[in-house]
């Protein structure tokens, strides 16, 4: 990838790009005067819970955001750079059957909607572990916290370090200079702007992470043998699977993995992850959030579909070489930029452009966990955890200070993961258990009536434990090369050279403990499932939670009809003083 190197229109694109970025978080943060929304009553607005209506516009936007950026947003917050990158090598190495992800995406669309959001929107939560709160107590909400800020400050790596890599072996730009740049333009604009900035700055590196994709594939395939040759390649090459019904739980991706694992993974992020709640909630009512949902599910199935159906068009450029054989790349993650290169490298700016739209999804993606976790950082822990009420000025000082040291240990972690290998695959597991324990808790706490304090705390444990055994036992297993490659063949037929076949050498996975051997898509699911039945079952036994006590806001409506009366006394002494006040007002 030597012969390859960034041209001036490249830079250019690059740089308007990030420009157009910072400028936009500087524009909505510094210049653009905060104007009351005088229709927010009558939409029914959110209350206001932080120290201040300052605070409350900072995080919330006033809980009165537009729907479409809104939703746009929450595409660029999920999608990374990693998602686009890592894709189309997965459809290359294991076939189309992970394609079917975008089933979990639309079941996890249609969770959301009915069983979590409802109960976020009638409480008017500011951060997800308030519900905790709630529901449990003080205890289960800190130590969810704390959690989700360990494993948002092991996941910043990933969202640059990845990305930065592989656009490296594009530009030939330096790693840490790549990194840097992300984490200034995100601290700058997250820091100056709060949520309305990065919401609509999200917009545009979005259009820019479409535009890039879709022009990538319109020209790769008219420069190839065009639509009906990628899919006849990809068949004879044994890519095109989408009904492995294999009911084995070691194989990488069947039917039942994909999906099941995959609506695990899609609803713990969307339902239960501050970065997507936050945004929800910024909306003015649950109507507006269920919308911004489906948007979501829309745009996000799309973005995969294209990354999947990328993933065949790579495949059938080096169909007869595979690259990594040949020696081209070092890594599979580099194997998108090198397609870009070599199939539209030639074309002035195309280059710039795919790697505008990496930067803009690393953009996206790191300066929400900046701004969400400053959030939780407030709330949560400050005040949530150290019961500290810190003033207007104290909290914006905690605020952007947490962001600032954000941007610091992002890019040390950087610094560090090219000179300590295997941190990567750790940060990234560190972030997939911790997210399924969040999952089981808060559907502990909706679906559960009967779960107590002490049945949540255990099942979380429990859910940790077995779901991080099983993971990390799994990357050691792999490391020492217990585990066989589940990798579809690969040719070299068509390389130029004296190049061979890559040979796997036999190993006895027999030997290995099963569950060592589970495909990556069931740690999500075990996690979950321990949490809940752990959870549920201690919770029995040691002393259930009182359902009549219980605020019929606190659980999911989805099982309202099996709750007694007397959970619903607050709701009908609002409706009855609501009715009061508006015959008075008559």
């Amino acid at each position: 990838m030597d012969n390859y190197r960034f041209g001036t229109a490249d830079y250019l694109v690059l740089l308007g790009v990030t420009l157009l970025s910072t400028g936009t978080g500087i524009y909505f943060g510094g210049f653009r005067k905060k104007q009351k929304d005088l229709k927010s009553a009558s939409e029914g607005t959110r209350r206001t819970n932080f120290v201040s209506e300052k605070i409350d516009e900072y995080f919330m936007g006033s809980r009165n955001m537009k729907l479409i950026p809104v939703s746009i947003s929450l595409i660029g917050s999920f999608v990374s750079g990693v998602t686009i990158i890592g894709t189309p090598s997965e459809i290359y190495h294991y076939g189309t059957q992970y394609s079917l992800i975008i089933v979990a995406i639309i079941l996890q669309g249609l969770a959301l909607s009915y069983v979590y959001l409802p109960v976020y929107s009638a409480l008017q939560i500011g951060s997800a572990y308030e519900y905790l709160g709630m529901r449990f107590n003080s205890s289960i909400r800190s130590t969810a916290s704390f959690i989700y800020v360990f494993s948002i400050l092991t996941y910043l790596p990933i969202v640059v370090y990845v990305p930065a890599l592989s656009l490296n072996q594009v530009s030939g730009l330096n790693t840490h200079l790549i990194g840097l740049v992300i984490i200034l333009a995100c601290v700058t604009y997250t820091f100056m702007g709060g949520l309305k900035a990065v919401v609509h700055t999200d917009v545009w590196q979005v259009a820019v992470m479409f535009l890039s994709l879709i022009a990538i594939v319109v020209l790769a395939i008219y420069y190839s043998n065009g639509l009906g040759a990628v899919f006849a390649d990809a068949e004879q090459g044994g890519r095109l699977v989408l009904a492995n019904l294999n009911p084995s739980p070691y194989a990488r991706n069947t039917m039942w993995s994909v999906v099941i694992g995959g609506f695990s993974y899609w609803t713990s992020i969307n339902g239960c992850g501050q970065v997507m709640v936050q945004r929800y909630m910024s909306l003015p009512s649950l109507k507006k959030s269920q919308t911004a949902s489906f948007i979501f599910t829309i745009g996000a199935s799309i973005f995969v579909a294209l990354c999947s159906f990328m993933g065949l068009v790579i495949f059938s450029k080096y169909k007869d070489c595979d690259p990594r054989s040949a020696g081209l790349i070092s890594n599979n993650d580099q194997l998108f930029p090198l397609f870009v290169v070599q199939s539209v490298g030639h074309i002035s700016g195309m280059p710039g452009l795919f790697l505008a739209g990496i930067f803009g999804a690393s953009l996206s993606t790191l300066s929400s966990c900046f701004n969400t976790l400053s959030l939780v950082f407030l709330e949560d822990i400050v005040r949530g955890f150290f019961k500290m009420q810190p003033s207007e000025r104290e909290s914006t000082i905690l605020i952007k200070s947490c962001i600032i040291f954000q941007g610091l240990f992002a890019f040390l972690l950087v610094f560090l993961l090219q000179h300590l290998g295997g941190i990567l695959s750790v940060c990234n597991s560190i972030s997939s258990i911790t997210a399924g324990t969040s999952f089981g808790i808060f559907t502990l706490g909706m679906l559960f009536p009967w779960a107590n304090t002490i049945g949540t705390a255990v099942g979380a444990l429990s859910s940790v434990l077995l779901a991080g055994w099983v993971s990390f036992g799994s990357q050691i297993a792999a490391a020492s090369g217990q585990l066989k490659s589940q990798m579809l063949s690969v040719s070299v037929k068509g390389c130029v050279g004296n190049v061979t076949e890559p040979e796997e050498p036999w190993v006895d996975q027999d030997q290995v403990f099963p569950l060592y051997r589970l495909s990556y898509h069931w740690v999500g699911p075990i996690g979950i499932l321990t949490a809940l039945v752990v959870g549920a079952l201690v919770s029995l036994i040691t002393k259930p939670t009182d359902v009549k006590t219980l605020q019929a806001e606190l659980i999911s409506p989805v099982i309202h009809r099996f709750l007694p009366r007397e959970c619903f006394r607050s709701r009908n002494l609002n409706e009855r003083t609501e009715e009061s006040l508006i015959r008075l007002n008559k």
